[in-house]
């Protein structure tokens, strides 16, 4: 009895070649022959598992999820990627505070970044005893001192999880509440389409675990 190759059956899994050569296969399984029935059978299933794979679609929040898991990491850093790493130009966590003023915890936070043709204004501001970020902020567009960057889509993210979308005001001014996770990113389109990134670590000098009732926060300094 002759026996058809493997290729020969994938083409027939999938409908493929002129109709005589079905029929000619079809007769053929219907013959009884359990070994061609066996390589039919296997790449059926395969084709099906190809076809129902492309129906199963990660849900939109879910990739905002990831997305914002990996934002600022090396990956987000490499230019192959075509975002815009702000740099940092102040941090009032960088100026001398008094004796004891770190070891409390702060906060609050400035922060000035900039990234042509932007300066990034950012406060981030924390109630004692809550777990959540105040981040208020102002794109100002140094190539013409007197406009500001005005409707534009900021999208903050504590890069645990949590993505919160806003839009700067006439006056380039943004703001936003999220949980403090340690973390803190802020993005928004640049020249050319390119995301600019903020980034900062550790925002508020403490995780929000610290935050709670009870809990003490880490010495800084």
């Amino acid at each position: 009895m002759k026996h058809y190759s493997a290729e020969e059956w994938i083409d027939f899994v999938n409908h493929a070649g002129s109709q005589a050569r079905q029929q000619e296969m079809q007769q053929h399984l219907e013959s009884g022959c359990k070994r061609c029935k066996k390589t039919v059978s296997l790449w059926q299933k395969i084709r099906q598992t190809g076809s129902a794979e492309g129906r199963f679609q990660p849900p939109a929040d879910t990739l905002r999820v990831v997305k914002a898991a990996f934002s600022g990491t090396s990956l987000e850093r490499d230019a192959r990627f075509g975002g815009i790493v702000a740099e940092l130009i102040f941090d009032s966590f960088s100026q001398a505070a008094g004796a004891g003023a770190r070891s409390s915890g702060m906060n609050s936070r400035q922060v000035l970044f900039r990234a042509n043709p932007y300066q990034i204004d950012v406060n981030i501001e924390s109630s004692p005893g809550t777990s959540r970020l105040s981040v208020t902020g102002q794109l100002l567009d140094l190539t013409q001192p007197d406009s500001f960057g005005s409707g534009i889509l900021v999208t903050l993210s504590n890069r645990r999880g949590q993505t919160i979308q806003t839009v700067t005001n006439a006056h380039g001014e943004f703001c936003g509440e999220l949980e403090n996770r340690g973390d803190l990113e802020l993005s928004f389109p640049g020249p050319g389409d390119k995301a600019i990134v903020v980034s900062l670590a550790d925002a508020l000098g403490y995780l929000a675990t610290h935050t709670r009732a009870g809990a003490r926060p880490p010495v800084r300094g």
